[in-house]
């Protein structure tokens, strides 16, 4: 009968043509980001037969787009600049240049989905990709998340005066509220309870600054049709809340070496007040609309020593919904996250998990929809948003199938993004965001024709076959458990035995290399065609960064064998071939701004209003990218957690650190007895130096790099 009724929708909706504009938001996003087709296009509003979707049909020469909710219609926008027209925009470049001849439907062709909701973002992302987004970033970024039907995004830039407000109404000091709140650059770990503080403080101008973009963002979300996940109260309390009289509090303890907050007691009088303030404070600065809020109690390794795991889920639920009727708690499925007790007691219709880490985990599965609750399916992707080309495409569109036709189904409402970091791998964000507007199981084989043609403006055969050839490699889903890309070498903090980068990440790439430079080089032998293509040029770089770091792997165990059998000429050979990668990455990452680090210090800088702002700013951004904080060497797991393959960085801070052990060790090697290198104080004292902007022009043509990669490129031939 559903069926019925909507061809009989549709029926209606051709006869009467489509000349209103019901959707002025998106009509603004049109003429802000193809403003070539907003005399073209059409949009019109259609009544909604209980599943979202639009419709794409000609009507008198112009394109006409039938939806039933704002963000459907920015959805078919997308989908007809990627499936008609040949473009695309993303985080890694657009493609949004002018089409002439407007491409239209031969008949209406109707998309639909089923799925309640698209999620984007990781309270990571805020802070690995957002520290510093001023509004011009954050209207491209909603403008984004529009077109890929996003309708559920975390705001977490807005908490510190939430939370300014509420200590000061507690009694704190202003200056006990300054050294709880966090620095720009860490409030996601603030935010989920990890540390307090660190990189702070925030001066006043900041946050009241940060509440007013907060509040511009969600206005533009309201017409966009984006509805906001807001920070809510899950008993965090700065950790010395215990000392007050009567209150009841679990302390958490270290994560790592930083002093976690503590949680309240849900189940006291004292966490019903704390909890009261907070959600009339979050009313009074960010309105009624909120109707989805997160927070994680005793996330990643938090004490639940003592605690009714289940009275606590009700008390923090039911504060929830006393101020906030009918709001969603949005919890993450992270690890053993969240723990079966805490759910057991919930009114499951107010309740939204996440399945974070779906490319390795079927959790949603194994925990039977989280024990019966409302689940989304979404990919962490990176950490630290870590360089490297990483997606297991195919296992992404056939989870996401299954958990949506499988036994589970009933609980399974929607996809997500969660990455730490945004800025990389445009294809899986564009693939995970387009599966819930399919109906069969997606083939990535046949899908990524489109995704090529719409990531560089038209179809080519050599990048076709490129893009399969990193279907079968890097892009493969077949290479097992990964938490995010595999790492680069030439990026560790030097010694024998590297085997990762970052604490939890690893070297190994579990694919074939060489075939994956054979498909780089089919890629760049393209060049001549798309030379005025941003996209192009973008993804060519990232792919010749990955050859590199793939050659400093083989670079890497000769120098290491070297050392070993104590061949000082051999190992003299060999670390003059890995510092001249060095140079070598620097000179190609110089050739785009995307991956320079100057780009990153200016946006730092451009988003403090005063020169307090502006210094402290720039400190936070160095620290997170290279040691990330603390300053315990005994503790000091967290170093290059984030690093950053940049120009800029490769050679003042990558190539230095080795240079400083190369020295050691060949001195060694000659008889000598020097002393160690000691990077964990070289690190905080690079940080405290590089708080100005970097030169990073580059020396060399891209034409002179790509000639010193070819030998890179045919791996096992004799460079010509």
């Amino acid at each position: 009968m559903k069926r019925l009724v909507w061809l009989l929708g549709v029926t209606l909706l051709m006869a009467s043509g489509c000349g209103n504009d019901d959707f002025p938001g998106v009509r603004q996003l049109i003429e802000r980001r193809v403003p070539w087709l907003s005399e073209r296009v059409e949009l019109c509003e259609e009544e909604s037969s209980g599943s979202e979707s639009f419709t794409l049909r000609s009507d008198a020469g112009k394109l006409c787009i039938a939806a039933t909710s704002a963000n459907a219609a920015a959805v078919g926008v997308n989908w007809y600049l990627n499936h008609y027209c040949g473009r695309s925009m993303s985080h890694m470049g657009d493609n949004l240049g002018p089409v002439d001849d407007l491409p239209l439907p031969e008949a209406p062709v109707t998309v639909t989905t089923d799925l309640d909701y698209r999620y984007a973002l990781n309270y990571c992302t805020f802070n690995y990709s957002m520290s510093f987004y001023t509004w011009e970033d954050w209207e491209r970024e909603l403008d984004w998340m529009a077109l890929h039907g996003v309708n559920l995004m975390l705001v977490a830039n807005g908490a510190e005066a939430v939370w300014q407000n509420t200590l000061r109404r507690l009694g704190y000091s202003e200056e006990r509220i300054a050294s709880f709140l966090s620095g720009p650059a860490y409030n996601a770990w603030w935010l989920m309870g990890n540390l307090e503080g660190w990189g702070g403080p925030m001066p006043q101008s900041q946050i009241d600054a940060r509440a007013e973009l907060v509040r511009k963002m969600l206005g533009r979300m309201r017409e966009l049709g984006i509805e906001p996940l807001m920070p809510g109260f899950y008993a965090m309390v700065p950790h010395d809340y215990g000392s007050h009289a009567g209150v009841r509090v679990f302390d958490q303890g270290n994560w790592g070496a930083f002093t976690r907050p503590a949680i309240l007691d849900p189940t006291t009088p004292e966490f019903a007040r704390v909890a009261s303030i907070f959600y009339e404070e979050t009313r009074r600065l960010y309105g009624d609309g909120i109707r989805f809020f997160s927070g994680d109690p005793f996330h990643e390794g938090g004490s639940v020593a003592g605690v009714d795991m289940g009275e606590a889920g009700l008390a923090i639920q039911r504060a929830m919904q006393k101020a906030f009727p009918e709001s969603v708690w949005v919890l993450q499925g992270w690890q053993d996250n969240p723990k079966p007790q805490l759910l057991e007691r919930l009114d499951r219709r107010y309740v939204l998990v996440q399945e974070l880490f779906g490319e390795n985990t079927a959790n949603w599965e194994q925990r039977e929809a989280y024990e019966g609750t409302p689940f989304l399916w979404a990919t962490v992707t990176n950490f630290g948003e870590r360089p490297g080309v990483n997606g297991k495409l195919q296992r992404f569109a056939d989870e996401v199938h299954r958990a949506s036709t499988g036994p589970y189904a009933s609980c399974m409402r929607g996809v997500g993004i969660l990455p730490e970091g945004i800025v990389n791998n445009p294809v899986v964000y564009d693939l995970v965001l387009e599966l819930p507007w399919h109906r069969d199981r997606v083939d990535v084989a046949e899908w990524i024709e489109d995704y090529v043609k719409a990531r560089y403006g038209r179809c080519d055969e050599r990048l076709t076959e490129a893009w399969r050839i990193f279907l079968e490699t890097i892009h493969s889903s077949t290479i097992g458990y990964q938490e995010g890309p595999p790492e680069n070498v030439l990026c560790a903090r030097p010694s024998l035995g590297v085997r990762s980068v970052s604490s939890w990440g690893r070297l190994e790439k579990r694919y074939d290399t060489a075939r994956f430079a054979e498909g780089v080089r089919l890629m760049a032998s393209a060049r001549a065609d798309f030379a005025g293509s941003e996209t192009y040029r973008i993804d060519l770089i990232n792919m010749l960064r990955q050859v590199i770091a793939n050659r400093a792997d083989g670079v890497y165990a000769d120098l290491s064998a070297a050392c070993e059998r104590r061949d000082r000429d051999g190992f003299r050979r060999a670390s003059s071939e890995f510092l001249a990668l060095h140079d070598l990455e620097e000179q190609l990452l110089a050739q785009d701004p995307l991956y320079r680090i100057d780009t990153y210090q200016k946006q730092a800088l451009a988003a403090g209003r005063t020169p307090s702002e502006k210094d402290n700013n720039l400190y936070n951004a160095m620290m997170l990218i290279t040691y990330w904080g603390e300053n315990n060497p005994a503790e000091d797991y967290l170093h290059d957690y984030a690093y950053k393959e940049w120009a800029g960085l490769m050679t003042s801070f990558y190539k230095r650190r080795w240079e400083m052990w190369f020295d050691y060790v060949q001195a060694r090697l000659d008889g000598g007895t020097p002393e160690r290198p000691e990077f964990f104080f070289w690190e905080r004292e690079w940080a405290e130096n590089n708080r100005k902007v970097m030169d990073c022009s580059p020396s060399l043509s891209f034409e002179e790099v790509l000639g010193r990669m070819e030998g890179l490129l045919r791996p096992g031939e004799e460079a010509e």
